[in-house]
């Protein structure tokens, strides 16, 4: 399970009592949203000592950076520092329960592994609905998707059908308005000479060479063809730009969810959520710049580049679709059941790939 976390070993400094005082009261505050008292962490944590022990302890976990102390409470709250501690330290990976595992298969198991779209923004829903908080999802990066082929079929007078495959195994379907009549065979013998000169290539390099790389293309002299033609030369950077699913789209779950939980209660708080999932940018690049490692990766707070998710936790993984990678996860705040949202996220993925990779 692939970690950020902080640069010195966590938990070399603590004492067998001051583990399980950190455990009890992140267990509390993650339970309640609430600054954990001496009194209920010394019913939580089973030490048999004293609550004025306890506070003591709780104060050297303060010393320590595991531990804060909101303003007029006497209570204490769990620190990035402690969460990281929680999440590297005292998590072992969990399966979800059988009837979450049910719900999950009934959101996901119905769309087919061609639907990508489909597959991804269901996933998202399905984390959020799953896990209460915000489920998010974002596109494979298809500038470097290689066309692996194209099909072209009469579909009406008045329309052709292009089917492009590329090499992960998706294919889109778009149509072209083309009036002139041209036979089967010639639409056929056109696109084998498009796979000619197009096929092994990315998205990208088609996109931004296309007019080249067919100008001097002439076909059987069939007039027909070469309107065909000319009409990919003009407008191929529209068929081959995905618009649909684009490079760095990134979709979202159920916002309401993640906005009945405590910490949105204020009117500031919760505009600053609102804020973030306009901010489809600042989300995008979080999702980017993630190195999961063949497994999950978990930024809590502070460790998160961007400003604006100081105050957020991101669980994600990533999803496979022949050699294009996309990224699904959960953002919540860093007051989150780990264990729980853990064990989502890593089904999910499982799920989603093994649905992709049928």
């Amino acid at each position: 399970m692939a970690m950020t976390g902080s640069l010195r070993p966590l938990g070399q400094d603590l004492t067998e009592r001051e583990v399980l005082v950190l455990e009890a009261v992140v267990q509390a505050y993650v339970e309640t949203a609430e600054p954990a008292g001496s009194r209920s962490v010394a019913r939580r944590s089973g030490l048999g000592v004293s609550p004025a022990t306890i506070r003591n302890t709780m104060s050297d976990l303060e010393e320590k950076g595991y531990l804060s102390h909101p303003h007029a409470s006497a209570g204490r709250v769990p620190t990035d520092l402690a969460y990281r501690f929680h999440v590297d330290q005292l998590i072992r990976l969990p399966d979800l329960s059988a009837e979450e595992q049910s719900k999950l298969v009934r959101e996901l198991g119905t769309v087919g592994s061609t639907a990508v779209e489909r597959l991804i923004r269901r996933a998202a829903w399905a984390l959020s609905l799953l896990s209460m908080e915000l489920g998010v999802g974002l596109a494979p990066r298809l500038e470097a998707a290689v066309l692996e082929k194209l099909e072209l079929l009469r579909v009406s007078s008045k329309k052709i059908l292009l089917v492009a495959t590329i090499r992960s195994g998706l294919a889109r379907t778009l149509y072209v308005d083309f009036e002139g009549e041209i036979p089967e065979d010639t639409l056929a013998a056109l696109a084998g000479l498009l796979n000619e000169r197009l096929a092994g290539l990315t998205l990208k390099e088609i996109r931004l060479t296309l007019p080249e790389r067919l100008r001097d293309f002439r076909t059987d002299d069939s007039a027909a063809a070469d309107e065909l033609l000319n009409i990919f030369i003009q407008s191929g950077s529209d068929l081959f730009n995905w618009s649909d699913l684009e490079e760095g789209e990134i979709v979202l779950g159920k916002t309401s969810l993640l906005a009945a939980q405590p910490e949105f209660t204020s009117g500031e708080r919760l505009k600053s959520l609102i804020e973030l999932t306009e901010r489809r940018d600042v989300l995008v690049q979080a999702l980017s710049d993630r190195n999961h490692q063949g497994g999950l990766q978990i930024t809590i707070g502070g460790e998160n580049a961007q400003e604006e998710l100081s105050d957020f936790t991101l669980v994600t993984s990533e999803y496979c679709i022949g050699g294009l990678k996309g990224v699904i996860g959960i953002i919540g705040p860093t007051r989150m059941p780990y264990r729980k949202v853990i064990a989502i996220v890593d089904s999910t993925s499982s799920l989603v790939n093994r649905i992709l990779g049928s």
